[in-house]
């Protein structure tokens, strides 16, 4: 049997590399498959979507899978089992990415499930995988009859040395001040997420524009690819929605301006859902009838929610007020708070409006560090965030099932943030702790905020304060009008046509998320946005610095403190002893700990602990096994052992040299004057000709004078 013929596109980017899509290979059973290539990185992705809805789904099911099979870098996984198992945090964060784009393209009406999944099958250092994940994705979709308003596509944009370019190697990708991933289709942005180092908002808009150039590249080639594979169109016909139009005309008529008035008068979250809920009921109680109840309640709920959002969306347009009775660029109330929990190396509390962060700040040593071990990537990360967010701040009461994909993108966000201010010669490993306590919209944000603060309460020496806000945007086709709003309400979010949080101090930028819900945004709207965003962030900066305004000299008794020593690598076997014996009793007995990293010729050695006495105890003992003698210094040693000919004389731990009896004094003695335990101030003179060492006690005396010559008698001849 001979192999298929596969159908090919390929893209040519705009620095010459060339990216192939082919189809008709691999996984033919799926409804779409492709394998997306550039240099030795490989990608198979597939699609499948079931031809009807499951019963009672009235949402989209859409799973998008992302996993990196070591055997693509020639690895084996370095876990028990020896096999893939869940996914980490970075294959989690590639999967978001790629929803994110996906999610809003298809119909609203489409409820058939929907699974994406992409492997890594072949990895290249020079090409990392996660900026083709998307175009894997919307290419498999592109070539199918899925229901689809693609395709999309997404790049990873850098800048080096003030140039822009696109899916960089990883090496390249640590000298950029921009890293952001950039999704859209050939008309608008889509998502936008990324991490910067104080960049201006004009800036990053060129980033996103210069992304937007190379996503139109990719999308042509799909359209190309779809057309020689034929099966795109027409899209399969589908009916996952029945409706019933009396009752949705009945809706609007009844409910609209009682939604108005309640949605106009400002009130907090808990008191705005009870009366939205009590004008449905309303609406409800007059089918006095069971079975007709249970016919329209189904489509009232749908309708109601149009309801909902469409006299939200008008009152913010046409009167600029808000749920809370915020106009567009107020923000709501803050207080903060540091150092409220006793146990914590550093933790703060920050509360705006109805939205609450109670972060914490651990401090540890390298050995606490997060280990990072991917196909493409190994190293030990020395400041990570954790965002956990618990149903009851939002008053419900859910099952908890493990970390969510949404904990990990939350708090990645507020990770990268707030990476850039940790000074490269911080000492510690830092883990940092976001415990939302309430949630109504932008808990992320309030992380960030509520993390500068717990950082400057333990006492790191962060750059610069960061600060974070969530912008909304509610726009009307029809009109052409648009509000941009400052820190959003979750309900703000879920009505709304745009979340895009920025973060970022008082000289720029640091990180952004945006995902958009409509076709078409503009740069100038999001020229709008960013400006907004950045007097709101400036704002929510000087109210957190009210409370405390730079890092804490020193950090707190009860945290620990670390020193860093160097020595030569030729010690660090004295330094762990056999079997690590010397290290770790020397742990015990300073109650430290002690971590020593071979870094090329040189020793780097971590001590840390929480008594500065202890830590100099630990160095001193250190100091005495590397302790390497200088010629011609003076030491004050301890004699251990007389000889006829001289004493052996300690000057450190293990390190002893000869006092030559002819050393002692500058006169000559017949018996060395020393006994064992006795001090003695000698010089290191060097080394013998049989390498053994040569001190010197005599040289640090006064040198007496020579005796005076007697004057020469002459011996005249006889006459």
């Amino acid at each position: 049997m001979s192999a298929p013929q596969a159908i090919t596109e390929t893209i040519v980017m705009r620095d010459g590399r060339e990216i192939t899509i082919e189809t008709g290979k691999l996984a033919k059973q799926a409804d779409g498959s492709v394998v997306v290539k550039c240099g030795g990185t490989m990608l198979l992705a597939t699609v499948v979507a079931n031809k009807e809805a499951n019963p009672g789904v009235d949402f989209l099911p859409l799973t998008v899978d992302y996993r990196e099979k070591f055997y693509a870098g020639g690895k084996i996984p370095g876990n028990f089992f020896r096999r893939e198992t869940k996914p980490s945090d970075d294959e989690v964060l590639t999967m978001r990415l790629v929803d994110r784009v996906l999610r809003p393209l298809f119909p609203e009406d489409f409820h058939a499930e929907v699974q994406v999944m992409i492997s890594l099958i072949s990895y290249d250092k020079e090409v990392m995988p996660e900026a083709l994940a998307g175009l894997a994705a919307s290419s498999a979709i592109a070539i199918t009859d899925i229901p689809f308003n693609g395709p999309m596509s997404e790049v990873r944009v850098v800048r080096i040395d003030g140039e822009l370019s696109v899916n960089p190697s990883y090496e390249n990708l640590q000298k950029a001040d921009i890293d952001i991933m950039v999704g859209a289709t050939k008309s608008s942005i889509v998502m936008v997420e990324g991490e910067m180092k104080e960049i201006s908002e004009q800036e990053m808009l060129e980033a996103i524009s210069f992304a937007h150039e190379e996503i139109k590249i990719q999308i042509e080639a799909q359209e190309k690819l779809a057309a020689k594979v034929g099966k795109s169109f027409p899209k399969r016909e589908y009916c996952h929605e029945t409706h019933d139009e009396e009752i949705r005309e009945k809706v609007w008529k009844e409910c609209y301006d009682k939604v108005y008035e309640v949605a106009k008068t400002p009130s907090a979250k808990e008191e705005r859902g009870e009366k939205f809920k009590a004008v449905l009921a309303d609406f409800l109680a007059q089918y006095t009838d069971e079975e007709e109840l249970v016919r329209v309640t189904p489509f009232a709920k749908v309708y109601y929610h149009d309801v909902e959002k469409e006299a939200m969306r008008q009152m913010i347009l046409n009167e600029k007020v808000r749920l809370d009775g915020r106009d567009p660029q107020t923000i709501r109330p803050i207080w903060s708070e540091v150092d409220y929990l006793p146990g914590a190396h550093g933790s703060a509390v920050f509360t705006r409006g109805e939205t609450q962060s109670l972060t914490a700040v651990t401090l540890g040593s390298v050995k606490d560090a997060n280990m990072v071990d991917s196909v493409a990537i190994n190293y030990d990360e020395r400041f990570f965030l954790h965002y956990n967010f618990p149903p009851f701040s939002t008053g419900e009461a859910r099952p908890l099932r493990g970390t969510s994909r949404r904990e990990v993108g939350h708090g990645n966000l507020a990770q990268r943030a707030l990476a850039n201010m940790i000074p490269a010669e911080n000492p510690y490993t830092i883990r940092v702790v976001s415990d939302i306590l309430e949630s109504n919209g932008s808990s992320s944000m309030a992380t960030v905020c509520a993390g500068t603060l717990a950082l400057m309460d333990a006492g790191v020496q962060i750059s610069k304060p960061v600060s974070g806000i969530a912008m909304g945007l509610i726009t009307d086709e029809k009109s052409g009008k648009f509000t941009v709003l400052s820190d959003i309400l979750g309900d703000e979010d879920h009505l709304g046509d745009m979340d895009f949080k920025v973060t970022g101090t008082a000289d720029g930028i640091t990180a952004c998320q945006m995902d958009i819900k409509i076709q078409g945004l503009t740069m100038d709207i999001m020229e709008t946005a960013l400006n907004q965003a950045r007097e709101g962030r400036l704002h929510i900066l000087g109210e957190i610095l009210k409370t405390i305004d730079a890092p804490r000299e020193d950090v707190k008794p009860h945290a620990p403190k670390m020193e860093i020593l160097e020595i030569s690598k030729d010690f660090i076997g004295a330094v762990i002893g056999p079997g690590g014996k010397i290290i770790q009793q020397l742990q015990k007995d300073t109650d430290t700990v002690i971590s020593i990293e071979e870094i090329g010729e040189i020793g780097r050695i971590e001590i840390a602990g929480v008594s500065r006495e202890k830590i100099n105890a630990a160095i001193a003992a250190i100091n005495q096994i590397t302790f390497v003698p200088v010629v011609g210094e003076v030491y004050n040693g301890k004699v251990v052992k007389v000889m006829d000919f001289g004493a052996f004389v300690a000057i450190a731990k293990n390190t002893e040299g000869l006092l030559h009896i002819s050393e002692i004094e500058w006169k000559r003695l017949d018996k060395v004057p020393y006994a064992e335990g006795d001090e003695v101030e000698v010089k290191f003179m060097g080394y013998d000709d049989r390498k053994k060492m040569k001190l010197s006690r005599k040289v640090l005396l006064p040198r007496p004078p020579k005796p005076e010559a007697k004057p020469k008698t002459e011996n005249k001849p006889e006459a």
